[in-house]
């Protein structure tokens, strides 16, 4: 069952085609990699799926629904989450909040009901807590509950966006390069994780730049230039389109 479908989307800044009549579909359930080299188009995608900016022109459609031109929060609310290219963590504040940032575009509670606190409130809290240190608990975190931030690992800082994106409960895990800056050990670390979320249900979309990881983990992957898709299948079909070759991956056609 198809869970997205970005439909002939397209988005110019100035002059600029940053994305040009781009298709693609992804199945519920699975992992697809988003790829092509720096400046392709790819950030945008997902900048345009989550709603940080609005296309101009063509559709997306999340499970059925047209969300084009929606707002991010009720993008979220929808059932997509994403994590970013560069981390944007609340640096200040202890990782249980900036997990607790996440559980509350699920709550009911408005600014009277935080005021006077009525019992129906303090349980939602009490929930949104316990669901924060299930998700901290799920990717590894949980002794670092009361820890700011910022004085977390650049690794772990990943793992802690990832389990923000995923107190939201989402359908949809959108990963913009989330093996970005980490070591070998992070890195499979991740492999293992991002199995362990698809085997939750949950749909993951990704752009990453270590093609190891890609190959490994994605059942189908698009391949982007200049904004324009260029090649979409498997992993032994992208290696083997000798556009993606000459374009992205460098490999020699007679490797």
């Amino acid at each position: 069952m198809t869970l997205l479908k970005v439909y002939n989307v397209s988005k110019s800044f100035g002059g600029l085609m940053a994305v040009n009549d781009v298709n693609f579909e992804v199945s519920e359930g699975t992992v697809m990699g988003l790829i092509g080299p720096n400046g392709a188009g790819k950030t945008t995608v997902f900048n345009l799926i989550t709603g940080n900016y609005k296309p101009d022109s063509g559709e997306i459609i999340f499970s059925g629904k047209n969300i084009t031109g929606l707002s991010p929060n009720k993008i979220v609310k929808l059932g997509i989450a994403r994590t970013f290219q560069t981390i944007r963590l609340f640096q200040n504040r202890s990782v249980l909040e900036n997990v607790l940032a996440g559980c509350h575009c699920r709550m009911r509670a408005g600014v009277l009901a935080c005021m006077f606190q009525p019992g129906w409130q303090k349980q939602e809290e009490h929930q949104a807590v316990k669901n924060a240190f299930q998700e901290l608990r799920f990717v590894g975190l949980e002794k670092e509950v009361n820890n700011q931030a910022k004085n977390l690992s650049y690794g772990n800082q990943r793992l802690l966006e990832i389990a923000r994106a995923l107190a939201t409960r989402p359908k949809l895990l959108i990963l913009d390069e989330p093996a970005g800056g980490m070591n070998e050990q992070e890195t499979q670390a991740l492999v293992r994780l991002i199995d362990q979320i698809k085997k939750r249900g949950i749909t993951i979309l990704l752009i990453e730049h270590d093609m190891s990881l890609v190959m490994k983990i994605c059942e189908k992957i698009v391949v982007l230039e200049h904004g324009t898709k260029i090649a979409e299948g498997t992993a032994e079909q992208i290696k083997a389109d000798p556009q993606v070759i000459e374009a992205y991956l460098g490999w020699e056609e007679d490797d």
